[in-house]
């Protein structure tokens, strides 16, 4: 298996044939075609399926093509850096975040740490990935510092703090909640509600919040991503209910944001892994992402690292104890 075939494998799944394949790459029509057919012939398997002029990936392609990507984002990666290592560039500084924090803090936090000296743009890396994978970035080496959701369970993971904020609502700004300084979950009652997809993290605090209520939601929008609960609402759809960062920190025309009456915590803070020490940069940018935050969100409150043991034991119960005593004993700022 050798990587020109995988490039176009993943060229003729993007372009849709082997002639835009072709294109793509600069090569000759005939060329992606005998490069596909070695791929299948190795593999045991046929990659697509034929329609004329048009190819489509068979169900044991597409789930491929996954692996295929990943590998050759790691190869243009490599090649990145290697170009940036005969230029005589340094080690990049590199930064994992969830979606909500790398679009709605991260980018004043980085602007704060380029006016301080501490880094240049063109030695900055950004992936914007799930909680989970942010974790993992941190813990692999990928990342030298992630911007995370918390609490989290894994050790190997330097907390440096914890920030923490209530979730808004976001409503158009023709609804008559509009109007209102701060919106009542009750007055949200028979609304289709806009939230988010994962239960283990924020939307269990909100269901919990909207049930306490006593509202009865006419239907439920669930998204991954903050910013796609803010387009959903702008074109009509429901009310969100959503952490602050991305509804302050990336807001939209027409979406108003407002406080709700029912305190629901976020929290969130800054990761490095606990097996290296951090450098100046990634310190620098730790205390610019809590500038940042302080200036973003008018109610932060930042919570020393050390509550976190407590704060896993008040959102998941008896389930985090253990977790608690791990994280003790590894010293008051590493968590599992």
């Amino acid at each position: 298996m050798e990587i020109r075939q995988l490039e176009a494998f993943a060229a003729v799944v993007t372009t849709g044939s082997v002639t835009a394949a072709g294109r793509l790459l600069g090569r000759s029509q005939p060329a992606i075609t005998r490069l596909i057919q070695e791929l299948e012939a190795e593999l045991g398997f046929a990659l697509f399926t034929r329609s004329g002029p048009r190819v489509s990936p068979t169900e044991q392609g597409f789930l491929l093509y996954d692996e295929v990507e990943q590998t050759l984002a790691g190869m243009q990666q490599i090649r990145t850096r290697a170009a940036a290592l005969a230029r005589g560039e340094g080690r990049p500084l590199r930064i994992a975040a969830t979606p909500a924090l790398a679009a709605g803090l991260l980018p004043p936090a980085l602007a704060l740490a380029f006016e301080r000296g501490l880094c240049t743009p063109e030695r900055v890396e950004v992936q914007s990935v799930s909680p989970e994978q942010v974790v993992h970035a941190v813990l692999t080496g990928a990342a030298e510092i992630g911007l995370n959701s918390l609490p989290l369970e894994h050790r190997g993971v330097t907390v440096h703090w914890i920030g923490q904020s209530a979730c808004v609502a976001a409503v158009r700004n023709d609804d008559p909640l509009a109007a209102q300084a701060s919106i009542a979950l009750h007055d949200c009652g028979a609304r289709r509600i806009v939230t988010m997809q994962n239960p283990y993290r924020l939307r269990r605090r909100v269901d919990r919040a909207l049930a306490g209520a006593g509202v009865p939601a006419a239907g439920v929008i669930d998204t991954n991503t903050s910013i796609s609960a803010l387009t959903l609402v702008r074109a009509g759809l429901g009310i969100a209910v959503l952490e602050p960062v991305t509804a302050r920190g990336l807001p939209l025309a027409d979406i108003a944001v407002r406080p709700i009456d029912v305190d629901i915590p976020f929290y969130f803070g800054v990761i490095t892994p606990q097996a290296r020490p951090a450098s100046t940069a990634v310190l620098g940018l730790v205390q610019a992402v809590a500038d940042a935050a302080a200036a973003l969100l008018p109610d932060l409150l930042r919570r020393e690292p050390a509550e976190h043991g407590a704060l896993l034991q008040s959102l998941y119960g008896d389930a985090s104890a253990d977790a608690e005593t791990l994280s003790q004993d590894a010293g008051p700022s590493s968590y599992d």
